[in-house]
């Protein structure tokens, strides 16, 4: 019986073994020999930028960098174990000072086991095992009863292999995580690399930062990258990694470098790496070299636009010195093509004190499309055109120009009396009262010395909606994230009416200045502006210029529905502003030899900065636009001068400004031409001479 039994037994076992290597031998086999095909992106440099004239503005500087990659089957202690050994090798002080109070006690937990454990009651425990508790609550629990002396106890290298550990346990399995690329000494960088075998993940490579060729000049509209510690902004992070970023990628976070950051990121390396059922691999294949971001060639020149903000500088500082100028503390000019809407220089400087409480002046190109202000006369080209339009006047009418005695209302009047006049001398000579009676008839009103002033508030919506067309009071299109549109006036009455046309109410940035001027200098269209002329293809040696991938053409946003002739007319009035008699720029522009044109603006307006004790204090704002030559423009000007002076005159910086920078434009435009001459000549002379 016994054999018997044996016997069974052994049969039942010879079966099982034969259905398993008969049956189910070949599944076994296949999970056994299984591997699995792991795919990793790895990052390269960004794009490069240039200016107009193949000049690099921004590059990408070499540093050493340390890195770790995770292993599919790399544990925890491992990867302490490494973070330890490097923490003796590599200075991560400053990091070490930034590690979070929750990563510190998840840390404690870790290297404390037992006495985690113990934070945890017996009842606690209880309730565990009979499931009421889970691993989060209970582990909630522990990290709540962490004392603050425990935390504390974590310093020194123990602090700085936390530091590293987070780093290692950051990113995904067989992604490089950067551990320290800035600041790697010789040193640090030679005793890693001798010590690998012993570093399990880590490794030594070369990686890059952002390098800004000429300091801050136009910084603030290059703008910035992340660094690779803070990777993918988390607002932004689903977006990016659905386009296959890594989370520690490091992305433009504002300006060109974020409006153009599909271009400058560039195409990642690919490698496919085959794992076996464990994690380790067994082969490791590039997939693709990866290739550089591509490059961008901006419209701006950065030698004019070095001059424009040298100018800036120094007449703010000028301005400074005079009285009532306290609330004075920023500038800003825009000098762009009106036939292609390049923009040759956009500038703006702001003064601050810095950490130490010292004066300082910095770049704040950026306000010219994030910063919007009363702009005062500046505008009255477009009241005119807008007057011809609605049939409120004729080229050539004649207003007469008087205090006007509204009833109910103060006195309101030009900057002086000037008598009968016609649409051109109320440029020339700035006329508020002009504007004011042209509006008038817009909306439908007419005025009568010391009566009321009825008016119709559509013509509100009829001044904006042709004021648009300009550009004023509406995003220009520039190709730069966060533009504004400016503020309109929220209330309608009439007197708010009158100022709306002499640019006293609603609020328009610079940049929708240089729009509006360039609409009137090239014949009345609407050009969109913008930063890049070309994205080309990378160059890898000596910062050359790669093939063109796309040239940025004109694009012109609408066309004015206005006669050829009423513009010619506005733009003989703003010649006669700079040229002819008593012009408001006469005595700044008249001995310009390139025929400038253009308004002068001055506007009552209410301090609204930085110091918030001052805030509502009454200041003046100056502007000026301009175009030149008059005849055939190929720059249009815009400058701001916001909260000038306090009081009723004051420095003419906008004008101090204006006239610098278009001789400044000239200037070098000249200097070139003679540069070209001279090579041409150069040139022919060592043809001749081979040929001889």
């Amino acid at each position: 019986m016994l054999f018997f039994v044996v016997f069974m037994l052994f049969s039942v076992l010879i079966l099982r073994l034969g259905e398993l290597q008969i049956v189910f031998g070949d599944d076994f086999k296949r999970e056994i020999e299984r591997t699995e095909d792991v795919t990793v992106n790895n990052p390269v440099p960004r794009g490069k930028m240039f200016d107009r004239n193949g000049k690099i503005i921004v590059d990408n500087t070499p540093l050493n960098a340390i890195t770790y990659t995770k292993y599919q089957q790399t544990t925890q202690e491992e990867m302490l174990e490494s973070a330890a050994k490097l923490a003796k090798i590599i200075d991560k002080t400053e990091d070490a000072k930034k590690v979070p109070i929750r990563d510190r006690k998840d840390y404690w937990i870790l290297k404390h086991p037992e006495e985690a454990k113990a934070k945890i009651t017996e009842k606690e425990w209880a309730l565990y095992k009979q499931e009421k508790l889970d691993d989060k609550q209970i582990y909630k629990l522990q990290i709540d009863r962490i004392t603050d002396k425990e935390v504390k106890s974590i310093v020194g290298e123990e602090l700085e292999t936390l530091a590293i550990y987070r780093v290692f346990n950051s990113g995904y399995a067989l992604t490089p995580q950067i551990v320290k690329n800035k600041d790697v000494t010789p040193e640090e960088f030679a005793v890693v690399s001798e010590n690998l075998e012993n570093l399990p993940g880590v490794d030594t490579t070369t990686d890059w930062t952002r390098k800004y060729v000429f300091g801050k000049t136009l910084k603030s509209i290059l703008g910035d990258v992340t660094t690779s510690e803070a990777g993918i902004p988390k607002e932004q992070l689903e977006k990016y990694i659905a386009r296959d970023y890594s989370r520690n990628d490091r992305v433009g976070k504002s300006y060109l470098e974020l409006k153009y950051e599909d271009v400058l990121h560039g195409q990642k390396a690919k490698v496919k790496n085959v794992t076996d059922k464990t994690g380790k691999i067994l082969s490791t294949e590039v997939v693709s070299e990866g290739k550089r971001g591509k490059d961008l060639v901006l419209t701006i020149d950065m030698d004019l636009q070095k001059k424009v903000e040298k100018i800036i500088e120094e007449e703010m500082w000028s301005a400074k010195q005079k009285p009532n100028t306290a609330l004075l503390d920023r500038a800003f000019v825009v000098l762009m093509d009106p036939h292609t809407g390049e923009v040759l220089s956009l500038a703006g400087k702001q003064i601050s004190k810095d950490k130490k409480g010292k004066t300082v002046m910095n770049d704040f190109a950026g306000g010219n499309i994030t910063t919007s202000y009363n702009v005062g006369s500046a505008v009255k080209g477009a009241t005119i055109l807008t007057g011809y339009k609605t049939g409120a006047i004729q080229p050539g009418s004649t207003q007469l120009d008087e205090p006007l005695r509204i009833a109910s209302s103060p006195v309101m009047s030009s900057w002086r009396t000037f008598g009968r006049i016609n649409d051109l001398r109320a440029l020339q000579v700035s006329s508020n009262v002009y504007m004011w009676k042209t509006v008038i008839a817009m909306a439908g009103g007419q005025y009568r010395a010391n009566q009321p002033l009825p008016l119709d508030y559509s013509a509100f919506d009829t001044m904006r909606q042709s004021f648009s067309q300009f550009g004023l009071g509406t995003r220009t299109g520039i190709d730069l994230p966060n533009e504004m549109s400016g503020f309109p006036g929220p209330e309608k009455t009439p007197g708010l009416l009158l100022f709306l046309s002499i640019g006293q109410y609603d609020t328009y940035t610079p940049i929708q200045l240089a729009q509006y001027v360039s609409t009137i200098a090239n014949g009345g269209n609407r050009i969109q502006p913008h930063l890049v002329k070309e994205i080309r293809e990378p160059v890898m040696e000596n910062n050359e210029l790669g093939p063109i991938v796309e040239e940025i053409q004109p694009k012109v946003l609408n066309r004015l529905d206005m006669k050829e002739s009423w513009i010619k007319r506005v733009q003989e009035g703003f010649r006669m502003v700079m040229q002819v008699g008593d012009g408001t720029a006469v005595s700044y522009f008249k001995s310009a030899d390139y025929s400038p044109a253009g308004k002068t603006g001055t506007a009552q307006a209410f301090y609204d900065g930085s110091d918030k004790s001052k805030r509502g204090t009454e200041v003046m704002n100056l502007s000026l636009v301009s175009f030149a030559p008059s005849d055939n423009p190929e720059v249009a000007m815009a400058v701001v001068v916001p909260w000038a002076y306090q009081g009723n005159s004051g420095p003419s910086i906008n004008n101090l400004i204006g006239r610098r920078v278009l001789d400044a434009y000239f200037d070098l435009k000249k200097e070139r031409q003679e540069k070209e001459k001279k090579s041409t000549s150069e040139q022919k002379e060592e043809t001749t001479s081979n040929n001889e």
